[in-house]
């Protein structure tokens, strides 16, 4: 065999070694191909589970003060429910036990969001919970103990004698006044002289509604019979000492 016999063969071998290159070439690109596709899915499925840990982790975090606000709730409706019912009248003592919480089917689909990053409308925020109990609450308060209904703090009560006697002293200062000025001869002295006199017999009691009004206006109390008592008090003993003194100079 010559060597013009050979060249075919070479040129053969030549062309099957870079066929071969090229498939190798080819097979490392698609091998890398195929290794950074499989990187950048595992980034992503990382990336995914992260992200839905940390969802569950908020979800937990949201369930779990739900239920503490669930449990806020119930005490403090259990709390209000009780104070209706020591509330005066047979009406509200027959109130019975707390009613059951509406079934979730009943509540508005507003009321329950999917996600714990779902915020209610613009209009749904006073319909909160609390502040649908604080507004129970207050009703509460303004009906069963309503202003001017409270008693008196203790510190007041040494006051109220001194608050009759003052009243009834400058009320017999009056009640003298007029007296004094309708014996003097005077057109219309008989009408003083009897004001007088009648300013002489409220004089006792002039003092309890000054006293009432004062505990209603600056304290928000009522003026019960205690301190009507104790107002009467002081009211008489300053009378009957201006009654006394008058009628010695008299």
């Amino acid at each position: 065999m010559t060597t013009r016999d050979r060249q075919p063969i070479g040129r053969d071998y030549q062309l099957m070694v870079s066929a071969l290159a090229e498939a190798t070439r080819r097979r490392d690109v698609e091998l890398g191909g195929a290794e950074q596709a499989y990187q950048d899915s595992a980034a992503q499925a990382a990336g995914e589970l992260t992200r839905a840990e940390g969802e569950a982790l908020s979800a937990d975090r949201w369930a779990g003060a739900a239920a503490a606000q669930v449990l806020d709730v119930d005490r403090e409706a259990n709390r209000l429910w009780d104070e209706l019912r020591r509330a005066r009248g047979l009406r509200m003592r027959s109130l019975g036990e707390v009613p059951e919480p509406a079934s979730i089917d009943a509540l508005p689909q507003v009321a329950l969001p999917r996600t714990p990053s779902s915020s209610l409308p613009e209009a749904e925020p006073a319909q909160a919970p609390g502040v649908l109990l604080a507004r129970v609450a207050a009703r509460i308060d303004g009906t069963v103990r309503p202003a001017g209904r409270r008693a008196l703090p203790r510190w007041a009560l040494p006051v109220l004698p001194l608050v009759g006697a003052l009243i009834a002293a400058l009320t017999g200062l009056v009640a003298a006044g007029l007296v004094t000025i309708g014996g003097m001869g005077l057109w219309g002295g008989p009408v003083l002289r009897g004001l007088g006199w009648l300013a002489f017999l409220v004089a006792p009691s002039a003092g309890v509604p000054v006293a009432a009004l004062s505990a209603h206006r600056w304290l928000e109390a009522k003026l019960d019979i205690g301190g009507i008592g104790l107002t009467l008090l002081g009211g008489m003993i300053s009378a009957t000492l201006m009654s006394l003194a008058f009628a010695a100079t008299h």
